[in-house]
């Protein structure tokens, strides 16, 4: 795909975030064809020395969410640096940022301070807590934000306890929205020629993800029940044990949990009142998954998928993630994209799940070296060549 026909082409980004929350969001905006600026701090991200690795400060976590952008280092507390990032916001689109505010506030560079400076900006403060609340300001980190939430306690029915989930969902997920508030904003810029401030807050983000199906009957007032869905949180929603593995399957409407009963043998269960509609399995969804499973060891994951399939019923195998670049739908479409990367070698880069024009979005720059286009962004920015070196502390 040509640079110029990709959505965000022309837009450019000053990506002032660390971790995963920001950066997975900012390289969301790069994917989509953004000119992302990597601003890091003396040192830069933290992640960098995160996970497997060739080279020091190019960690596996780092590489995972900071493609499509370039890096410049800058020591906000140093009045030239400062000055220079002032020069950077001049032309930049969207300054995003998940400094504490009160951290951020002290170095000058708040939403009102840069706002009044530069008014067509895309301000996006991402931060932990929404400023007015008293968590406001706090320090948070993904398993925080997934105790918070309700997400870790939500195990607590099916399992006993609470448990975080085996993956970083707060800082993910909110880094999805982060990329939507982004794009409305630059949406209503479009339309009006107005920037503003744009806040995204892990708790408020993933709270609200966790409702979606477990407010029940607190969305009235007054309640009608209890929070929670119950298929959801039975204990027997889990992967199936078979002869050889285990599979996933979610029968869902009233044919398919009928093509399933004659499948594996259970067509008396067709008759079960328990079972014959939406509504009574929700209210007998524990012992709905306890018929499902009970006959499932009998055969092989294999000979129960290729049954199931004919049926039209939702199923899988459970990959582990080393089975992952085996599985042949991704295998197929090519998912594992093998990239050269100039300073780290051979690559394998995940696609992204988008398609425009039924192309893949491209890898436009590689992962970046700490202030490896430095000098670079400084000279587009229009400083003079001795301040350039004195800012970036080296010559080229």
């Amino acid at each position: 795909m040509k640079e110029e026909d990709l959505p965000l082409s022309g837009i450019r980004v000053l990506d002032l975030t660390t971790v995963i929350f920001g950066p997975f969001a900012g390289q969301i905006l790069g994917d989509f064809g953004a000119d992302v600026i990597k601003v890091e701090a003396p040192g830069g991200d933290q992640t960098r020395a995160v996970g497997a690795t060739r080279e020091e400060g190019m960690g596996a976590l780092f590489l995972g969410c900071n493609r499509n952008k370039r890096s410049i280092e800058l020591d906000l507390k140093q009045k030239k640096h400062a000055d220079a990032l002032w020069k950077l916001i001049e032309g930049a689109d969207v300054l995003m940022h998940n400094v504490r505010p009160q951290k951020f506030k002290a170095l000058g560079f708040d939403a009102d301070t840069v706002l009044a400076r530069k008014p067509s900006l895309i301000y996006a403060g991402l931060h932990g807590f929404w400023e007015e609340g008293p968590y406001g300001g706090m320090p948070a980190y993904d398993d925080v934000v997934q105790g918070l939430s309700g997400f870790a306690g939500s195990f607590t029915e099916r399992d006993g306890a609470p448990m975080l989930a085996p993956s970083v969902i707060a800082d993910k997920s909110s880094g999805l929205m982060a990329v939507n508030g982004i794009l409305a904003a630059l949406m209503r810029r479009a339309r009006t020629g107005k920037g503003g401030y744009v806040e995204i807050g892990m708790l408020e983000g993933l709270a609200g993800f966790n409702l979606v199906e477990h407010l029940q009957g607190l969305a009235f007032d007054p309640p009608q029940g209890p929070p929670g869905y119950r298929r959801a949180l039975s204990p027997g929603r889990r992967p199936y044990k078979t002869k050889d593995g285990y599979i996933c399957i979610l029968a869902y409407t009233d044919k398919q949990w009928a093509a399933f009963w004659e499948i594996v043998g259970r067509s008396d269960l067709l008759e079960d009142d328990r079972f014959a509609t939406m509504g009574s399995r929700a209210r007998n969804i524990d012992a709905l998954y306890e018929e499902a499973g009970a006959s499932l060891e009998q055969r092989t994951s294999d000979e129960w998928l290729n049954l199931l399939r004919k049926g039209e019923i939702p199923c899988g195998p459970v990959n582990n993630l080393s089975d992952l670049p085996n599985d042949p739908h991704l295998q197929a479409i090519k998912f594992f994209r093998p990239y050269e990367h100039p300073s780290q070698g051979r690559m394998q880069v995940p696609e992204t799940p988008y398609k425009f024009d039924r192309e893949s979005l491209p890898v436009r720059h590689h992962h970046p070296r700490l202030n490896e286009q430095g000098a670079e962004i400084l000279r587009e920015a229009g400083l003079a060549e001795d301040d350039i070196k004195t800012i970036i502390g080296t010559e080229e």
